[in-house]
C-alpha cells in the first residue's frame, strides 16, 4: 500500500475522549519519503495541544510478519503512536472507569498517521505488512509500582474485528490470558491531592470532592512541604492536580521575626517546591491568593491583572507563591478576600459576641466582599472541571462593596440582637495602643468578578445568612 503523500496537519477527535487520530505531512520521491513525526511548533499552531504532555522515552516495536498481534494493554501514561515502515490495524478500547468504558475505536495507521492514547486506553495492534516498525513516544518511564489494566484481544464484548482471525497469527501466551472485559478492573482516574486539608478550606474541600480512591487529603503531619524528600513522597506522575489549601495566614505574626519565617517557609518555600513538582511531572498546579497582595489604593475593584503592591509580610509572601507559581505551565491562582469558613472566624466571632452581650468595636474604613470557602471549593472544581483557561481568577461573593463593621451589624441583627451595639471605628482607632506587632491592611480589597468565568458564589448577603443558619 502506498503512502499518501502531502496530506495537510489535521487532527480528527474520536468517540473515545481524548484518544485522537492526526494526518501528518509525509514528503516523498524516488528516493524514499521523509516526515515530521513530532513538531512541537507546528503542532501548537495547528491548535493541537499534544506538545505539552511532556514525552521522556521513545520506544520502538519491530515486527517481522504480517499478522503479528500485540495487546491489549493499558498503562498509567500517554502515549503518542506513530508507524515508521509497514503498516497496521489498530484498535483502542477505553479501559478507564467512567461512562465511556468499554468503547472501541479502530483504525489503520501507516506512516502518514499518527494517534494520541490517553492513559488508560488499551492500545493493540495487528501488523499488516512484514517489516512494520510501530513507534512510541510516552510520557512516563516504566514502573513496577504502577497500576496496569489489560483486556483479551479476544473480548466477545469489545468485539473487534481482527483483519486477520486471532487463531492464525502470532500472540505471545501472555496476550492471549488477559481478562475479558467483565473481569477488567478499570483505571482509576489519576490522583488529586489536598494540601492543607484541616483547615477552613481543606475541609470545604473535601466536603466538595468526596472521599474517593483517587482523592487525598494531607495535612502538615501526612505531608510535608518543606521537607527536603519532597520530591520521592509520591509516585508524583499518578496525580493530575494539587489543589494548595495549606497557607500561613496569620497576618499580624507575620510582622514578627518569628512569624516572618515561617510565613516565609509556608507561603513561598513550600509553594516552591510545589512547583517544582507540578511542573517536572505535568501537574495543575491550584493555588489560592489573597486581595493582600494589593495595597488597597485603587479606586474601584482589583482585576486579575493589576500589578500587585503588598503592604505587609503576609501580602508580600502571598505575592511571592503567586509570582511563584505563575510560571507553572498548568495553573489556577484562585485570589479571594476576607474568607469564612469552618473554623475561627470573624463571622463566627461577632456571633459570639452577641450571644455573650458584648458590644464590640469594628472598622469602618476597610471594604470588601466575604469569601465563603464552600464558594472557594465549588469554583476550584468548576475550574478543574470546565478546563478554564490557566491564570489568576478573582473568587468572592457578588454584592455591593461593604465594610467589616457594617458585616458586624448584619450578623447581630440576622442573630435576632440590636445591631446598634456594634460601634465603627477607623482602623487607627482599632489599632491605637496596641502593643503587639499589627500588619498594614488593604483598605480597598475589592475584586473584580468576570461574569465570563462562569463562577457564581452568589450575593454575600444571601450566602451570609446561609453560614449563620448552618
Amino acid at each position: 500500500m502506498a503512502i499518501e503523500f502531502g496530506k495537510t496537519l489535521t487532527v480528527t477527535e474520536t468517540a473515545i475522549p481524548g484518544l485522537i487520530v492526526l494526518d501528518l505531512p509525509v514528503h516523498g520521491d524516488s528516493r524514499g519519503w521523509f516526515k515530521e513525526n513530532w513538531q512541537r511548533e507546528k503542532m501548537t499552531a495547528a491548535g493541537i495541544d499534544l506538545p505539552d504532555f511532556g514525552p521522556v522515552q521513545n520506544n520502538i516495536s519491530f515486527n517481522d510478519a504480517v499478522g503479528t498481534t500485540r495487546g491489549i494493554h493499558a498503562e498509567p501514561w500517554d502515549k503518542y503512536v506513530s508507524v515508521a515502515t509497514g503498516r497496521i490495524f489498530g484498535a483502542w478500547v477505553d479501559l478507564r472507569e467512567g461512562p465511556t468504558f468499554g468503547a472501541v475505536y479502530t483504525a489503520e495507521l501507516d506512516p502518514s498517521r499518527a494517534i494520541f492514547v490517553p492513559r488508560g486506553v488499551g492500545n493493540s495492534y495487528q501488523t499488516l505488512e512484514p517489516d512494520t516498525a510501530y513507534t512510541y513516544l510516552v510520557n512516563d518511564h516504566w514502573s513496577p509500582d504502577a497500576t496496569y489494566t489489560f483486556l483479551n484481544l479476544a473480548d466477545e464484548t469489545a468485539a473487534i474485528e481482527w483483519p486477520i482471525p486471532l487463531d492464525q497469527v502470532e500472540i505471545s501466551e501472555k496476550d492471549k490470558n488477559h481478562p475479558r472485559l467483565s473481569d477488567v478492573v478499570p483505571m482509576p482516574p489519576k490522583r488529586i491531592l489536598v494540601t492543607g486539608a484541616n483547615g477552613q478550606l481543606g475541609r470545604a474541600l473535601r466536603a466538595e470532592f468526596g472521599d474517593h480512591p483517587w482523592m487525598e487529603y494531607a495535612g502538615r503531619d501526612e505531608l510535608d512541604l518543606t521537607s527536603p524528600d519532597l520530591a520521592s513522597a509520591r509516585r508524583w506522575r499518578d496525580y493530575s492536580t494539587i489543589i494548595n489549601a495549606a497557607a500561613y495566614t496569620k497576618v499580624d505574626l507575620a510582622e514578627t521575626p518569628e512569624g516572618r519565617v515561617e510565613a516565609w517557609a509556608a507561603n513561598v518555600t513550600a509553594v516552591a517546591a510545589l512547583a517544582r513538582l507540578a511542573t517536572a511531572n505535568g501537574i495543575t498546579l491550584v493555588h489560592v491568593s489573597s486581595d493582600y497582595v494589593f495595597d488597597g489604593t485603587k479606586d474601584g475593584a482589583y482585576t486579575e491583572n493589576d500589578p500587585v503592591s503588598p503592604l505587609g509580610v503576609y501580602g508580600q509572601t502571598k505575592a511571592a507563591g503567586d509570582a511563584v507559581v505563575s510560571v507553572v505551565p498548568r495553573h489556577y491562582i484562585v485570589r479571594t478576600s476576607w474568607v469564612i469558613g469552618d473554623g475561627n472566624n470573624f463571622v463566627r466571632t461577632m456571633a459570639s459576641l452577641a450571644e455573650r452581650g458584648i458590644d464590640p468595636k469594628v472598622v469602618d474604613d476597610q471594604i470588601g466582599r466575604l469569601t465563603f470557602t464552600d464558594d472557594i471549593a465549588r469554583a476550584i472544581r468548576h475550574l478543574l472541571d470546565g478546563g478554564a483557561a490557566y491564570g489568576v481568577h478573582n473568587v468572592t461573593s457578588h454584592g455591593e462593596p461593604t465594610t467589616w463593621y457594617e458585616i458586624a451589624r448584619d450578623v447581630f441583627h440576622i442573630g435576632g440582637h440590636d445591631p446598634d451595639r456594634v460601634t465603627g471605628v477607623s482602623t487607627a482607632e482599632y489599632f491605637a495602643g496596641s502593643e503587639r506587632a499589627v500588619a498594614a491592611r488593604p483598605r480597598n480589597s475589592m475584586l473584580r468578578l468576570d461574569p465570563a468565568s462562569g463562577l457564581h458564589p452568589g450575593l454575600a448577603h444571601e450566602r451570609l445568612r446561609a453560614y449563620l443558619a448552618d
